[in-house]
């Protein structure tokens, strides 16, 4: 493994530090991209990475683009991710999360966790009983912000898509607008479930199979293998499982007018943008369009931290702010020849001093 600061996605990350535990077993990467916003507010990801330097890939990338998306929500939070790497069983443990609480609280309020794939709000309370920087914690109350940030984040991708169709195709309504869902977990399917109440045509995927024909089966939809989703002549294609799935292979199998959706890093490449704008594919950063989540943990951490009550209503009026967001990338893509990726990336930049 080479050196992590000379790979293609150190982005001058202002901390990359390397848990290790040996008597939990605990191998992980906490990354802060940056804190000049305020504190590098991330999730952690669980996940069995088959090479280490794919994890060390996941920690640089994923922080950078917290920087970017919490900039573009308007939150004063800077960037950071930390990964947990699983062993192949994904064996996860009460030992495992109570060293990784601890490293977090060494970090002294530079890094925020909250919960991330494979990560439950459970584990996120059991993360919080030896540190105070974490957020994403159940809640009690209809009105009360902050615990699963997985339905604040479809809402956001839901709002976005309508933007990007609005845009796009010129439709007002998403009756009969026909929308390829790749992921139909806690986003993805709440995504779904959002577009079928509007009368959108609906195909998903999902590498859980029996998951798809079950929420097919609630919504009317189709339900297509993993290898063929890419591929579904729609309208939209919304990728909402895991990222970097957007490379030259992937891009020219789609058969859309607009990406839209909540995976990280869907780009593999910075030049994987420009590539989808040649192909007349409206994109929507991804940074941007799911926002939901990170908005609705945000504000319940700084509402604890203010000891103040935190109002549903507030997350909501903040996450109905990302379509005009999106259309303000867009317009400004329109008028440049830059794709929506760069001209967003670019907004991003100055907004964190870069």
């Amino acid at each position: 493994m080479t050196a992590f600061w000379t790979e293609a996605d150190y982005d001058d990350h202002e901390l990359v530090e390397v848990v290790r535990d040996p008597k939990s077993g605990l191998t992980a990467i906490i990354a802060l991209h940056s804190t000049h916003l305020g504190p590098g507010a991330g999730g952690t990801r669980f996940w069995h990475y088959a090479n280490p330097e794919d994890a060390m890939r996941d920690a640089l990338r994923l922080s950078r683009g917290m920087s970017y998306k919490n900039a573009m929500a308007g939150l004063p939070m800077g960037g950071g991710k930390a990964v947990i790497l699983a062993d192949e069983d994904k064996t996860k443990t009460p030992e495992m999360l109570a060293a990784f609480a601890d490293a977090v609280e060494g970090l002294g309020g530079k890094y925020v966790t909250a919960e991330d794939v494979g990560i439950s709000e459970a584990d996120m309370a059991a993360v919080a009983e030896r540190t105070q920087y974490v957020s994403g914690l159940p809640v009690s109350g209809e009105d009360a912000a902050g615990g699963d940030p997985g339905p604040f984040t479809a809402l956001g991708i839901f709002l976005g898509i309508k933007a990007a169709v609005k845009h796009k195709l010129g439709k007002d309504s998403m009756d009969g607008v026909h929308v390829a869902i790749q992921g139909t977990g806690s986003v993805g399917g709440g995504v779904a479930r959002l577009l079928a109440k509007e009368g959108a045509k609906l195909t998903l995927s999902d590498i859980h199979m029996d998951r798809c024909k079950a929420l097919a089966a609630e919504l009317d939809a189709e339900c297509v293998g993993p290898d063929a989703i890419m591929a579904v002549a729609c309208d939209v294609f919304s990728p909402n499982a895991l990222g970097a799935i957007l490379d030259d292979e992937g891009i020219a199998k789609l058969d859309c007018k607009v990406v839209a959706g909540g995976a990280n890093n869907q780009l593999k490449r910075p030049e994987h943008g420009p590539m989808l704008a040649k192909r007349g594919i409206l994109y929507a950063p991804d940074y941007v369009i799911n926002a939901g989540g990170i908005i609705s943990v945000t504000l319940e951490y700084l509402c604890r931290n203010d000891k103040a009550p935190c109002d549903i209503n507030e997350v909501r009026k903040r996450i109905a702010l990302i379509p005009g967001r999106l259309e303000q990338i867009w317009q400004e893509s329109d008028k440049s020849g830059v794709s929506p990726d760069q001209v967003a990336d670019k907004m991003a930049q100055e907004l964190i001093g870069r």
